[in-house]
């Protein structure tokens, strides 16, 4: 193995690392933070870290003129929502489980391409893909998957949430391959800022973040949100599409959740079940069949 392969390998490991671990501290985090303050100081942090990376580069950002429209969409779409959406959601569900669910989102890309990309169309092995994929997340949501769980109402509704997280995931990643051109570093950091302006005074009116009294653990677990699955994440993430292409950046689908499913288990003593164990090797099966359709083979 070359020296850029093996550069490729320990970026996308490192992308894993972060971005699988997130729903562990997002656990930890909304333990004594609200979901929405949470969020909040996750994009406040991650803005300053990639303004300051941006500006040390010598780039700017847009004037605010209408430029700025897709980054707020994108920062909506992409950041705000999903975000409030996967914190609330683990509040009630293991983050073991949310990571699984979040793990669809590929396959709910499938279908969102068919309709908006030109040339991406679906195809029968993709169809058949994104269905065994869908017959994991039947298999997570139906009442078994929860039974551990406390099997309330509750519960299904959270899991739907983190499950609509995953969507707008889907959502985004196809609306920033319609409307984003130039640096990608000017436009994360754009977003993340329009992410940041939107959610910091929804914070401070609905969650009174100052009269909190947040543990250091979950603190800790913020700050590093802000800091790696924000910030350092999305540095790496465009750098290894640089260098490797998004073919082989889509090996983060099939580890992710498996890290995920780990540090639940290891770190936090969750116990997820066969149940979730079987619908994440659908899911997985899915998205392995749905790459193969478009011959793309890592």
């Amino acid at each position: 193995m070359n020296t850029g392969a093996v550069r490729n390998w320990g970026l996308l490991l490192a992308l894993v690392a972060m971005w699988g671990s997130s729903f562990m501290f997002i656990k930890i985090g909304v333990a004594t933070v609200p979901p929405v303050t949470l969020v909040a100081a996750r994009l406040v942090l991650g803005a300053v870290i990639l303004y300051a990376i941006m500006r040390a580069r010598g780039l700017v950002l847009p004037p605010p003129d209408r430029r700025w429209l897709p980054y707020i969409a994108l920062a909506i779409l992409g950041n705000c929502l999903p975000f409030f959406l996967i914190a609330w959601g683990q509040q009630f569900i293991d983050s073991a489980l949310a990571g699984i669910l979040i793990s669809i989102m590929p396959l709910a890309t499938l279908v969102l391409a068919h309709f908006f990309i030109a040339g991406d169309r679906m195809t029968v092995h993709k169809a058949v893909g994104f269905a065994i994929g869908f017959a994991g997340i039947v298999v997570l949501m139906g009442p078994a998957a929860f039974a551990g769980l406390g099997g309330a109402a509750g519960q299904a509704l959270a899991q739907a949430a983190v499950l609509a997280g995953a969507l707008c995931y889907a959502g985004n990643s196809v609306l920033a391959r319609r409307t984003i051109a130039g640096d990608f570093l000017v436009a994360s950091t754009a977003v993340l800022i329009a992410a940041a302006v939107l959610m910091l005074p929804v914070a401070l009116v609905v969650d009174y973040p100052y009269a909190g009294a947040p543990t250091a653990g979950s603190l800790a677990a913020i700050i590093w949100l802000g800091i790696g699955p924000t910030a350092l994440a999305t540095i790496l993430y465009f750098q290894l599409i640089a260098a490797a292409g998004p073919t082989f950046m889509a090996n983060v689908n099939y580890l992710s959740p498996v890290v995920s499913l780990l540090a639940g288990v290891l770190l936090l003593g969750e116990q997820p079940g066969t149940t979730a164990l079987a619908g994440l090797a659908l899911i997985l099966l899915g998205i392995a069949l749905s790459r193969r359709a478009s011959g793309q083979v890592a």
